[in-house]
């Protein structure tokens, strides 16, 4: 099982090709490959919904402010490991020092180092800070783009899993990988986490779609999206390696059970049209 782990591993390409001292890496690749499937059906469920396509602007912000987010949250979250100081000397440090040269290239285009939930957090309010100046409805705005990040979340996911980041536990399930070029890397085999979080956020995107098709109420969609990606987070969390905070549970843990209550309290406050 380990020798066929490691096949596969040699056939992955952290990174696709280089442009001088630049790695174009499959994570970047991915995430830039997401946020544009992402906004293209986001223009789609806004045509759809009858909403305004300057919601579209919100996007944009959100995409900005979803990388931030997702830098700042990944490195909350590894405080605790060895290897931060580097990183942080390495890329956040860095950004500042350079804010007028290439801010953005380095934190799209790095290999892995980054938080879903941080991104979700900062993504979204960005975009809603643009969606009150801009004076759009709320709700059906956010319900409107609860496919897109679906999708765009299940791609970024693959991403981590070409450049080995995310990865779980030990096992010996006949699909464990080994990243010997991972982050960290591995020779043992691992849960392929990223993979299992990907097909099921592909299955949620899917469902939202139904949804959507059918007029289900926006806050339900969005009550339902925001349980059903918390729920799947907190659960294949339990198998991954991040450093537990409270007990058994990690940050990512903790974000997830905020999500899902969030998602519960609109569903129950919406209990007649569910």
């Amino acid at each position: 099982m380990q020798d066929r782990s490691r096949i596969i591993c040699t056939e992955m390409y952290p990174t696709f090709f280089r442009i001088g001292n630049f790695d174009i890496t499959s994570f970047g690749v991915l995430v830039a490959i997401g946020a544009l499937v992402g906004l293209w059906v986001f223009g789609r469920e806004l045509k759809r919904s009858g909403l305004p396509a300057s919601a579209g602007d919100a996007a944009m912000a959100g995409v900005f402010g979803g990388l931030l987010g997702a830098k700042l949250l990944w490195v909350a979250e590894h405080l605790g490991e060895e290897p931060f100081r580097g990183l942080l000397g390495a890329k956040l440090l860095w950004v500042a020092e350079h804010l007028g040269d290439e801010p953005f290239r380095d934190l799209l285009f790095s290999r892995g180092g980054m938080s879903w939930f941080g991104g979700l957090a900062g993504g979204v309010g960005t975009a809603l800070v643009v969606m009150w100046r801009q004076r759009m409805p709320i709700i059906p705005t956010l319900a409107a783009a609860t496919p897109a990040l679906a999708i765009g979340h299940a791609i970024g996911r693959i991403g981590c899993f070409l450049v080995g980041d995310d990865y779980g536990r030990p096992s010996d399930v006949p699909w464990a990988v080994a990243f010997p070029r991972g982050l960290p890397p591995t020779d043992v085999p691992v849960h392929p986490t990223q993979l299992y979080e990907a097909i099921a956020l592909a299955a949620v995107a899917w469902l939202l779609i139904r949804w959507r098709r059918r007029n289900v109420p926006d806050a339900v969609v969005l009550g339902r999206y925001l349980v059903l990606a918390g729920s799947i987070r907190f659960a294949i969390e339990f198998i991954r390696v991040n450093v537990r905070v409270v007990g058994p549970l990690t940050l990512a843990h903790l974000v997830s059970l905020a999500l899902m209550i969030i998602g519960c309290a609109m569903l129950a406050l919406n209990r007649r049209e569910v």
